[in-house]
């Protein structure tokens, strides 16, 4: 049976903002992320439907806050709290706070390559 730890999966994003580690789990992937400044995820979803996260999320909150807005309503998780964030969201993350989530892999990559080009993006332009 597959698994993966944060302190052996290898450093997937290192940035001001967040660290992140991604071990890919059969058809799942795990990411244990880790945010070092409050951040809005927003401008990261630029170009996907509805410029917001078309992903299914199970996670669970090590330590923090992490707040998921949808058009119709936020949810706010803390250190101990185990979520489900359906897609379209958007997050709100308090520096400091460190997750651990499983998303299908097949619904993250495209999510994670949108992500990739506005981070490419904004670094360009003085980000």
């Amino acid at each position: 049976m597959p698994s993966a730890s944060r302190s052996t999966t290898p450093v997937g994003i290192d940035m001001d903002v967040v660290e992140g580690r991604y071990a890919e789990l059969d058809d799942h992937t795990v990411s244990f992320e880790t945010f070092k400044q409050d951040l809005d995820v927003t401008p990261y979803f630029r170009g996907l439907p509805g410029d917001a996260c078309t992903c299914t999320h199970l996670g669970y909150v090590t330590s923090g806050q992490i707040t998921f807005r949808w058009p119709d309503r936020e949810e706010t998780y803390v250190e101990g709290d185990a979520y489900v964030a359906p897609p379209g969201h958007r997050p709100l993350i308090v520096a400091g706070t460190s997750v651990v989530e499983f998303s299908r892999t097949a619904e993250l990559q495209p999510v994670m390559a949108v992500i990739g080009r506005n981070i490419e993006a904004m670094s360009g332009a003085g980000a």
